[in-house]
């Protein structure tokens, strides 16, 4: 994909393809929210359906609600999360993947899945380094 970034040293806009690799590219603090630890596990409960925050802190096992809040800030504003307060009393919020969020969801969670099927090689893999190095 193609787009058109403006430089802070001339001023002028030049056309560049995203590349997560780069420092100054936008895509890296996205690939850095959807792999984060939190932001993997939010999206991946959000998989499963709407969620409230306290429904959401309760499947998303460790995290604390700062961080939750962080999290779902940083989604919302990548496009990735929608939140929909409902105006009644006591108030309502409702998270749920946006159709890109569904998007990437769906590709995190075959990884998600993929590394559950093969944690007993992990696991495995990890008793030998543990007994030829010495655990840490």
């Amino acid at each position: 994909m193609k787009s058109s970034v403006r430089t802070a040293e001339s001023g002028e806009c030049q056309d560049l393809a995203y590349n997560v690799f780069a420092r100054s590219c936008p895509s890296r603090g996205t690939l850095e929210h959807v792999t984060g630890r939190w932001g993997a596990l939010t999206l991946g409960a959000l998989h499963e359906g709407s969620l409230r925050f306290n429904e959401l802190r309760r499947r998303v096992d460790g995290v604390s609600e700062k961080m939750l809040s962080q999290t779902l800030h940083a989604l919302e504003r990548d496009g990735l999360v929608r939140r929909d307060a409902q105006p009644t009393n006591p108030p309502r919020v409702d998270y749920e993947l946006t159709p890109l969020g569904r998007d990437v969801a769906e590709r995190l969670m075959t990884l998600i899945q993929f590394v559950e099927g093969r944690m007993d090689d992990v696991l495995d893999a990890r008793q030998r380094y543990d007994e030829t190095r010495g655990a840490l």
